[in-house]
């Protein structure tokens, strides 16, 4: 059975889908842009755009009832691959060293809202 997943925490979705869906004990969710649900708006930079995006993520994550250290893969969207080392910095603070995720990072033509980064992740539930 699924469960949608939703958290007053982080910004609500844009279209038609769901922040995240459980399902046999794992939650996937969408992809999360940098969006600070108290303004609606996006920090300046890839280094608070990563921030915002993954703290985000943290808020689904508590929703469901789990947390980062159940991320089992991310998937990172970057509108520009030059960026990809201070994304590297901001991410590495949001797990424990040594249990990284898998992970997979692209660069793409465009995200919503002209992000520069989206992250969407897979994790255990507990």
């Amino acid at each position: 059975m699924k469960k949608v997943i939703c958290s007053e925490h982080a910004p609500a979705a844009i279209g038609p889908y769901a922040q995240a869906i459980a399902a046999n004990g794992i939650v996937f969710t969408s992809g999360q842009l940098p969006i600070d649900p108290a303004t609606g708006a996006f920090p300046e930079g890839i280094a608070a755009q990563t921030k915002q995006s993954l703290t985000n993520v943290k808020a689904i994550l508590a929703e469901a009832g789990t947390g980062m250290d159940q991320v089992i893969k991310t998937t990172v969207f970057l509108s520009d691959m030059n960026n990809f080392g201070a994304m590297n910095e901001v991410y590495a603070t949001f797990f424990g060293e040594g249990s990284y995720p898998a992970r997979s990072a692209v660069e793409v033509a465009r995200l919503p809202k002209d992000a520069l980064v989206e992250f969407e992740v897979t994790a255990l539930l507990p």
